[in-house]
């Protein structure tokens, strides 16, 4: 086989390939066997009449038909391979010679994925919450607890915003009751707007005794009902006092008051450091899909949407959530979510592509022991040998996949190092806190073994979810496919 590629307009190859007719041949033998077990001649068995026969019988032009359609999709995919052709969307495939005789040859036209240039994105400016904790919040927290701990007091003065109103309401519209807004006992805190915009500001100022009556929206309702409200009791909330003794007695892992606020200290640092840590991931890769001029290719945002549309299926399934119900709790339907997807589908590709882009400009290159680290980490996760796990890739023709995936994730990991982090005040945030572990950001995706095929994430390249992007063949045949 020979093959040759040309460079189109509009992100567009076309590869011509030339069989020789010898070669070619052999594909025509194994039509004959494949139309061997599904034609029955007397004397033979199923799959078993010779090709002599079989020709003499049906002619050469069946097979020849069927080894065109069979063979050349394998040719494609070599020299689609030979050429390093990284394509997005199915060919366009045109047979110039050999469908009735003598060698074949054939155009293919397909659309790659486009190379682009992102300027600007070494100098990335990202603003975060703060990640440091003051006492200030500390004592919020201490404060919160205690009056989790805390007892009702009675007062005996008007209400204001954080007491406790015990309340017997009756609501109605039109002379029903509005469902969900009949209560007697009701424990009530001033302050919440549960009810509608201006209950809370009616009842400021009631005592225990008093009733209103009036008028008010309800909230997630847009017409009025009629509100009657008795106020039965009036009560604060008197926290809990803080001392060792009590520390002791109610947060046993604890001795003194001292070490339960260093605990609340440490755990609210590591709260926040894991939240800017995913915040930083997901506003870099914005800011960096951002300076992406180009448009994404239709061809990589519908394999996208796809897989999102596929992953939200398989994720409301395995919850018991069909997606009626979904769009229902949601309030959306089929066209908004679609609409939606397709957007966060297309931030994808743009990532996908300016990652390939900062990986290309900053010369990041993938070694044979960058991918022989790779397979051991995905080995132990499958809980397989690095071994096996190699053989599963190359089995299917994903290699390449997979090297893309790790250079993205270098890419990625590079943008992280070099990304300007502040505070919603301007105030520098240590960015070597922030970076995750390097086995957080290389994250090519999921291998199933258990078949020795690599499943998800290993061969054809797609935009990705998360920020790295992903690869998703999912089965042999796929990833052998073009």
């Amino acid at each position: 086989m020979k093959s040759t590629v040309e460079t189109l307009e509009g992100n567009k190859v076309k590869l011509q390939v030339e069989v020789d007719e010898a070669e070619f041949d052999r594909d025509i033998d194994v039509a004959f066997r494949k139309i061997a077990r599904e034609v029955r001649l007397p004397g033979f068995r199923p799959g078993k009449a010779p090709r002599r026969i079989l020709e003499a019988r049906i002619g050469l032009a069946p097979a020849r038909q069927q080894a065109l359609q069979d063979a050349i999709p394998r040719y494609l995919a070599d020299a689609v391979k030979e050429h390093d052709v990284d394509i997005i969307s199915p060919p366009e495939v045109d047979i110039t010679a050999g469908e009735e005789d003598g060698p074949v040859a054939f155009a293919a036209t397909v659309e790659v994925r486009p190379t682009i240039i992102v300027p600007g994105y070494a100098g990335l400016r990202v603003e975060l919450p703060p990640v440091s904790v003051s006492d200030d919040d500390v004592d919020e927290a201490v404060t919160a607890e205690l009056r989790r701990h805390g007892t009702l007091t009675d007062v005996d003065r008007a209400a204001e915003a954080g007491d406790f109103l015990t309340l017997d309401v009756e609501a109605e519209r039109d002379g029903d009751p509005v469902p969900g807004l009949n209560t007697e006992d009701w424990l009530y805190e001033l302050g919440r707007g549960w009810v509608s915009p201006d209950f809370d500001e009616r009842l400021t100022g009631a005592e225990a005794g008093h009733s209103l009556s009036f008028s008010t929206t309800p909230n997630g309702t847009e017409d009025p009902a009629d509100l009657s409200v008795s106020v039965k009791q009036v009560q604060t909330l008197v926290p809990a006092e803080l001392s060792d003794d009590w520390v002791g007695e109610n947060l046993g892992e604890f001795e003194t008051a001292d070490e339960w606020r260093a605990a609340i200290r440490e755990r609210m640092e590591a709260s926040r450091l894991n939240s800017a840590r995913q915040l930083l991931l997901e506003r870099a890769t914005s800011a960096l899909a951002e300076l992406v001029e180009e448009d994404a290719p239709e061809a990589l945002v519908n394999g996208e949407l796809q897989t999102r549309a596929r992953d939200l299926v398989t994720s409301l399934q395995s919850q018991g959530v069909s997606m009626e119900q979904y769009l229902a709790m949601t309030g959306q339907d089929p066209a908004t979510l679609t609409e939606g997807l397709k957007g966060s589908a297309a931030t994808a590709v743009k990532v996908d592509l300016a990652l390939r882009s900062v990986a290309d400009a900053e010369g990041i290159e993938i070694t044979d022991e960058d991918l022989e680290a790779e397979y051991a980490r995905i080995a132990v996760r499958v809980s397989q040998k690095p071994n096996q796990v190699r053989k599963a890739y190359e089995r299917n023709d994903a290699v390449s996949g997979l090297r893309a995936e790790i250079r993205k994730a270098k890419a990625l990991e590079w943008l992280l190092r070099h990304v300007e982090v502040v505070d919603t005040e301007g105030a520098a945030i240590d960015r070597e806190l922030l970076l995750p572990p390097e086995e957080d950001i290389v994250v090519p995706g999921d291998v199933d073994l258990g078949t020795d095929d690599v499943h998800d994430h290993a061969g054809h390249d797609h935009a990705g979810h998360d920020h790295a992007g992903h690869d998703h063949p999912h089965d042999t045949e796929e990833a052998e496919r073009p």
